[in-house]
């Protein structure tokens, strides 16, 4: 699931981490792996141009597969969703965290094994899918645990896990992420009612979403991917869990990642290709090069000098990000930007 950057295979200590992939994207990958927040829709909208992008690549043959922490919906309520805002999608094509950790539930009890699940719609037919028996109490003697995100959690519910879990059954998470978008603005997310969890239990539980790999093989499973494109707005779970599983990845900048972030970001967070947006699925990626000093791509170069990053650009907003990343990682992310990133907003 590899390919090769400008110096080397990808996971060696090659100083261009970026790809080059001469056909599109879109043709050189089987499947997309897509995070959905950020990506495809951001909160009731679609993200500007994702649907016909994603049309678009499915003409060069590229499948998808819309993977997803969230847990609390079934595929079904997220398919439906995403036709809604014009997005084509399948509930087939829809893989969750709720999915992967019913599998890893699965793996623990066997068929017929009693799941004490606390979380929405999409966790209890989850589980229900691999023949496991769903309770609702810790006095139903669970073989499992299984917690995924729901608005309607409450105090019952966590107090329930808590004394499962206390008297040593196995605890699965769906994710662990800390936060959830909403129409109103950020939530808390699973992970802080797993942590509820935790604290009161004194026990880690096993974690099914990303950066963690059960969802990435759960994708795999599902949407057959032989040669997969991991594409999501985030460094810590997306990008983090496509590196995890040394899958190739695609950051698009429509979500939670900034520019500054991405020139911060860790080499176990770094992506494969960058692009603005889906459109980026529909073109071919140059990697930048060193000369010198220099990473160069086009007539765009950016340097690292005494500390801070020196920018040429002339012409495409990206290839200044992608030269940019280049230089300021070739110095473990330890460069100041400020002024070229000043030069790259005069870009449009």
């Amino acid at each position: 699931m590899t390919a090769e950057t400008a110096d080397g295979p990808r996971g060696t200590a090659a100083a261009v981490p970026l790809l080059s992939s001469a056909k599109p994207l879109a043709q050189d990958y089987d499947t997309a792996l897509l995070d959905l927040d950020g990506v495809v829709y951001r909160g009731t909208d679609a993200v500007p141009h994702a649907a016909e992008a994603l049309r678009e690549a499915e003409t060069h043959g590229m499948r998808r597969a819309y993977v997803t922490n969230n847990a609390s919906r079934t595929p079904e309520a997220v398919a439906e969703h995403l036709n809604q805002l014009g997005v084509p999608a399948h509930a087939a094509e829809v893989v969750t965290s709720a999915q992967a950790a019913a599998r890893m539930a699965h793996a623990c009890v066997g068929d017929n094994g009693r799941v004490l699940v606390i979380g929405g719609a999409g966790l209890l037919e989850a589980v229900k899918e691999l023949g496991l028996r769903p309770v609702a109490s810790a006095d139903d003697l669970p073989d499992v645990v299984v917690q995924g995100y729901s608005p309607d959690l409450g105090w019952k519910d966590l107090a329930e896990a808590t004394y499962a879990v206390r008297a040593g059954v196995p605890w699965i998470a769906t994710n662990a992420d800390t936060t959830v978008p909403t129409a109103r603005g950020i939530a808390p997310g699973n992970g802080t009612l797993v942590a509820a969890v935790r604290a009161a239990s004194g026990v880690i539980p096993q974690v099914a979403g990303k950066p963690e790999l059960p969802l990435h093989r759960e994708s795999i499973l599902r949407s057959g991917a032989t040669r997969p494109l991991i594409v999501g707005d985030r460094l810590d779970t997306d990008i983090e869990g496509a590196i995890r599983g040394r899958t190739d990845s695609l950051l698009v900048l429509t979500g939670v990642t900034t520019i500054p972030d991405l020139l911060a970001a860790p080499p176990e967070r770094r992506p494969s290709y960058i692009a603005e947006d889906l459109r980026g699925l529909l073109t071919t990626h140059v990697a930048p090069t060193r000369d010198g000093v220099n990473f160069v791509l086009g007539r765009t170069t950016a340097a690292v000098v005494s500390g801070q990053v020196v920018l040429h650009a002339h012409g495409d907003k990206m290839d200044a990000v992608r030269v940019m990343c280049a230089a300021v990682w070739d110095h473990d992310g330890d460069a100041d930007a400020a002024d070229a990133l000043a030069a790259l907003a005069d870009l449009v």
